[in-house]
């Protein structure tokens, strides 16, 4: 996995606002937020996609998530929020190291999303879920 900036934060070569750390994850406010209380959650194992991250890295972060979400909530006194995690370079993803945002929305600030929505044709559907089902 090549060197990212996330893996110099967890070595503690880079500074950061530490909002929660523990054996497997780390959580700290993004430098550059699109709202007040935007926060990052990475797991301390090295992986650039969620595909790659093991069950025990997911699972540490999964355990995590929702109480970091309420501490940023009550924090900031936002009533929403968006829980963002992109993979690969198509889907944005910058820093090529699993990582979560966590975004309060105030209004207009926040995250927006235009979703270009398309309806699932049954059969096409059927036969999708079938394949991913068997690929677990």
């Amino acid at each position: 996995m090549p060197e990212t900036i996330f893996s110099k934060i967890i070595r503690g070569e880079i500074p950061c606002h530490n909002v929660y750390e523990d054996a497997h994850v780390l959580a700290f406010l993004d430098i550059f937020p699109i709202s007040k209380g935007h926060t990052l959650i990475i797991p301390k194992e090295p992986a650039e996609t969620l595909d790659k991250l093991s069950d025990d890295a997911s699972a540490a972060i999964g355990r995590v998530l929702p109480r970091i979400a309420r501490a940023v909530m009550a924090a900031t006194g936002a009533t929403a929020y968006n829980v963002l995690q992109n993979n690969g370079s198509a889907a944005h993803q910058a820093v090529f190291h699993v990582h979560f945002h966590i975004i309060p929305k105030f209004g207009d600030e926040g995250l927006g999303i235009g979703w270009k929505a398309n309806k699932l044709d049954n059969a096409a559907g059927e036969s999708l879920a079938k394949d991913i089902a068997a690929k677990l």
